[in-house]
């Protein structure tokens, strides 16, 4: 706490150096970034590209549209050192994973406010009911980032950013239909009337799917998938420099899905909520901006099985409320100090009740946490083109105690178009509620713990025309928490129901240890006016490093150690866009014992567009051209080739 106080000290004896006063960035990761050169994920404020010192991709309105992507799923995957698995088709079990890291080690965000489910058992985010929907702009930052996003920051953050209206009166509205009787109809209406600028969207999804066992397997039956979402925002200027602000995103999903290794006629139903209330105050001209905010999140999960006298098997529930300060300050011309204050409150329930109606439904396992966490954050420009930024973070967990985590980096960007990137930056994991008090629950765990550096370069040719670049990143993490099966003979205390004699399946464990280190390598062209060419490739080694275990220096389960994309995109001068992606992905393994191989792959997909007029598009896409056989699960399927087409308005 005294580090982070000095730290604080510092930032405010600096306000001494001041030569006029700056209008300071709002200290909003949802905040309107104005061009795709802007980040606002990275330092929590409007930041522009070149002053941003750790990885960090953005997808803006058009890539999004171009992309014609249904779930911000498939628009991730296109980006570096990203992967996924996923237990069937659309809707089923989704998880994502940043430069090697576990699923759970990533902070998802809608407009800034956080979505991970605190009653999953790692509490993390099942990216398997986020669709598109309202989304202009999606950020991934790519490191340990817990400095600025606190606990679960290890792999990265992914931010989904809805719209804000530009005009008086807007709207917009995409329309497709295709392969497996799916149908998506996504509509958003907006507008600007006095103080007052708001924006509401909905999506409805629908298909019949594909058997989440893959055919290979015995899967035959179709397991389909519905969605529907809506999101909104409201502005409300109250006076000059106040303002209010709403925000709030509702889903509510049933899908279909498969036992491990047969057809089953189960279901599971999951509902979303995340509401944001918050006040802006803006001080001294603009110069000290404040966030005054209140965050409310609620994931509620049921399964059932029709076979059952008592249908419901699974029943859970996870509640996170936060409340936040926010405040940034331009100290001098280039020096801008981040500083904030956050008390986070989650609690879960979860019950898995009996298929027998005589046998009653036990209580449910219940758990909460608090954690209370200040933070602060110096950017600097000592020098033209040269920007530093320092960190500190401390957290002080009601179970844990206190927690001191640092970040540092620099970014230097030159006359010559080169752009030269380092960064350093510490990441920590709470244990989740669930791995603490549910029936397989552990009170004694500890968090993981993680570090990691990068350092990168990017060259800009031709004005921007061409742009190479690479980073190298390195992450090791500690007191990683598994999952330790139990014998029926087993004598461990631990492997019985503390305080009885009751015997259970497992139990969760601090022992792994992980380490990472790689490679991203980026390149954009545009040779002639219309025609762009992109791709990227990573290089990901994740191991396990637990010393003494069978799995020592394995690969960690489900992350390709090679993985590639590529797209070319030409806009020909009647109105037709047409273009192609390809993404190609090494093969990894299933299991951490490293004995079940799932295989490398490589998917094309082939899309057109044809603008009618500026707000009118017709568009089609054939995605898996060639019908690849490929897993992403073991035993689970995958969707082969499909077709989609529709429109899209603008008004």
């Amino acid at each position: 706490m005294f580090k982070y106080l000095t730290f604080c000290s510092f930032l405010l004896s600096t306000t001494a150096f001041a030569e006029e006063a700056q209008q300071a960035p709002p200290p909003d990761a949802a905040a309107d970034a104005g061009a795709s050169s802007i980040f606002v994920t990275a330092t929590r404020l409007a930041t522009p590209v070149d002053q941003v010192p750790a990885s960090v991709t953005v997808l803006d309105k058009a890539a999004i549209d171009r992309a014609q992507d249904l779930g911000v799923t498939e628009l991730l995957l296109r980006t570096p050192g990203v992967s996924i698995s996923r237990n069937g088709g659309y809707g089923t079990a989704t998880s994502l994973r940043i430069r090697g890291a576990e699923s759970d080690q990533t902070v998802v965000m809608i407009d800034g406010v956080k979505l991970n489910d605190p009653s999953s058992a790692g509490g993390g985010y099942n990216f398997a009911n986020l669709l598109v929907g309202d989304a202009s702009r999606i950020e991934v930052l790519r490191g340990p980032q817990s400095t600025l996003w606190g606990s679960q920051a290890i792999g990265g953050v992914v931010n989904v950013v809805t719209a804000m209206p530009e005009k008086a009166l807007e709207g917009s509205f995409d329309i497709e239909a295709g392969s497996r009787d799916t149908v998506s109809a996504r509509a958003a209406l907006g507008g600007k009337t006095g103080p007052v600028s708001w924006r509401i969207g909905g999506q409805s999804f629908t298909t019949e799917g594909i058997s989440a066992i893959s055919p290979a397997f015995g899967g035959k039956e179709k397991d389909g998938y519905t969605n529907r979402s809506v999101t909104g925002r409201v502005e409300v200027a109250l006076a000059d420099g106040i303002s209010a602000d709403l925000r709030g995103y509702y889903s509510d999903g049933r899908v279909d899905f498969d036992a491990t290794s047969a057809d089953s006629p189960a279901y599971g139903t999951n509902r979303e909520f995340v509401g944001y209330a918050g006040l802006n105050v803006a001080l001294l001209d603009g110069r000290f901006r404040n966030r005054f905010g209140y965050g409310y999140t609620d994931t509620d999960r049921d399964n059932y099985d029709p076979r059952n006298p008592r249908k419901q098997t699974f029943d859970a529930a996870g509640r996170n409320q936060r409340l936040e300060y926010q405040g940034s300050f331009a100290i001098a011309d280039g020096w801008t100090a981040l500083f904030g204050v956050e008390n986070e409150n989650s609690r879960f329930r979860s019950v898995s009740p009996s298929a027998s109606l005589s046998v009653p439904i036990p209580d449910p396992a219940r758990g909460k946490a608090e954690i209370t966490s200040v933070y602060g954050q110096l950017n600097a420009q000592p020098i033209t083109g040269l920007t530093l930024t320092g960190g500190l973070r401390y957290d002080d967990h009601n179970r844990y105690g206190g927690r001191t985590l640092f970040s540092a980096g620099g970014v230097w960007a030159l006359p010559t178009g080169t752009v030269l990137r380092a960064s350093y930056g510490e990441g920590f994991k709470a244990p989740t509620l669930y791995q603490l008090f549910s029936e397989y629950g552990n009170q004694a765990l500890d968090p993981e713990r993680a570090h990691g550096w990068e350092a990168g370069a990017e060259q800009r040719f031709f004005g921007e025309k061409l742009r190479l670049g690479a980073t190298w990143f390195d992450r090791t993490t500690t007191d990683q928490i598994i999952y330790n099966s139990c014998s029926t003979s087993s004598t461990d205390p631990l492997c019985f129901t503390p305080g009885t004699t009751t015997r259970r399946y497992g139990y969760y464990l601090n022992v792994a240890r992980a380490k990472a280190h790689g490679i991203e390598a980026q390149v954009a062209v545009e040779p002639v006016k219309g025609l762009t060419i992109d791709g990227n490739y990573s290089w990901t080694v994740a191991e396990d490093r637990s010393d003494g275990t069978a799995n020592e220096g394995n690969w960690l389960p489900r992350r390709p150690r090679n993985s590639a994309n590529g797209s070319i995109s030409y806009a020909w001068p009647f109105g037709l866009t047409t273009g192609a992606a390809v993404r190609w992905s090494g093969h990894s393994y299933d299991n951490a014992a490293n004995t079940t191989r799932l295989d490398d792959y490589t998917l094309v997909d082939l899309r057109a567009e044809y603008a009618f007029t500026p707000a009118l598009r017709l568009f089609a896409r054939v995605e898996n051209l060639f019908d690849e056989n490929y897993m992403t699960a073991y035993r689970y399927g995958t969707l082969g080739r499909s077709i989609y087409a529709g429109f899209r308005g603008r008004f």
